[in-house]
C-alpha cells in the first residue's frame, strides 16, 4: 500500500521507539507498527471512518487500540506520546531551520469549528455563528505549534489563550513576546500573559477595518490553520472528547513535520 498521506518508512523510523515504548509485549506483534500509524494518517487525511478503512490496512480494531494507547496520557497530567514524538521532533527542525526549539516569539490565535452529531462537547460562538469548538493555537515563527488548547466555542479568545498558556508554562517559559490580533485587546489578557510567561503582548491592527490587508507575521498562524484545513478529518470536529480532538491536531502537525525530514 502507498497513499500520498503514508510518510516513508525512513521518517517514520524517527518517531518508532516512542511508539513501541508506550506499549509492552511479550511476543511478536500482529502488525507493523508503520502500517497502524500510516492507517492513522489515512483516516485524518481522508477523513473516512475507521471501520471504512481500505483492506490493505490492518482491521480498524487493532487501528483504534493503537491510537487510543498513542493519544491518551500514560500517566496522569503527563503529555500522550504523540505530543511527545511532535516535541521531539521539534528541536532537530528547528536546528534545521537554524532556530531554537523553545522560541521566545510565539503568535496566538483560534479557530472555531462545527461539530457532528458524533461530537458530545459543544458551545455557540456568536461572533461567528458557529455551535462546535474551538482551537486555540501558539505557533513560532515556522508557524509549528508550541501549545495547542481545545475549548468549547462559546469560550473567548483570550480566557482560551489564558488558559492555553498557563497550561503549557514550561514548554513556554523562554517566550519574552506574544502577537496577538485585536481580538485579544484588553488589559486582563496581558496580564494573564504577564503572570504566566513574564511575556510582553503586542496587538496587531489593522489601519482601515474595511480594507483587506496582510499584517505581517499574522499570516504565519494563518498559515499553520490551513496545513490542518487539508485534513478532511479536521473541516468539522468528529470526536467525542475535546482531548481526542486535540490528539488529532497534534497528529496532523505531527504528520506535517515527519514529511519535512
Amino acid at each position: 500500500m502507498n497513499y500520498p498521506s503514508n510518510p516513508s518508512r525512513h521518517q517514520f523510523e524517527l518517531i518508532r521507539p516512542d511508539l513501541e515504548a508506550a506499549r509492552q509485549s511479550t511476543r511478536p506483534r500482529k502488525y507493523d507498527l508503520y502500517d497502524l500509524f500510516c492507517a492513522v494518517a489515512y483516516v485524518l487525511k481522508t477523513g473516512c471512518q475507521l471501520r471504512q478503512l481500505p483492506a490493505d490496512f490492518p482491521n480498524w480494531q487493532s487501528v483504534y487500540y493503537y491510537y487510543r494507547v498513542w493519544s491518551e496520557e500514560q500517566i496522569i497530567d503527563e503529555p500522550s506520546i504523540l505530543d511527545k514524538c511532535l516535541k521531539k521532533l521539534s528541536l532537530p527542525y528547528g536546528k534545521k531551520q537554524s532556530r531554537s526549539a523553545k522560541t521566545s516569539f510565539i503568535i496566538i490565535d483560534a479557530q472555531s469549528v462545527k461539530n457532528t452529531d458524533t461530537a458530545e462537547h459543544h458551545g455557540y460562538d456568536g461572533g461567528k455563528r458557529i455551535s462546535g469548538i474551538k482551537r486555540h493555537l501558539a505557533v513560532n515563527i515556522n508557524g509549528l505549534p508550541q501549545a495547542i488548547h481545545i475549548t468549547t466555542a462559546n469560550v473567548s479568545d483570550r480566557d482560551g489563550a489564558s488558559a492555553m498558556l498557563a497550561l503549557n508554562y514550561d514548554h513556554l517559559r523562554q517566550v519574552k513576546s506574544v502577537l496577538v490580533d485585536g481580538g485579544y485587546t484588553g488589559s486582563n489578557f496581558a496580564a494573564d500573559v504577564y503572570t504566566n510567561l513574564k511575556a510582553t503582548v503586542q496587538v496587531a491592527k489593522r489601519n482601515e477595518l474595511h480594507k483587506f490587508e496582510v499584517l505581517p507575521q499574522r499570516w504565519i498562524i494563518e498559515r499553520s490553520f490551513s496545513w490542518l484545513d487539508k485534513c478532511r478529518r479536521l473541516w468539522k470536529n468528529c470526536e467525542r472528547q475535546l482531548n481526542t480532538s486535540r490528539q488529532m491536531v497534534i497528529l496532523a502537525f505531527l504528520v506535517l513535520l515527519l514529511k519535512r525530514f
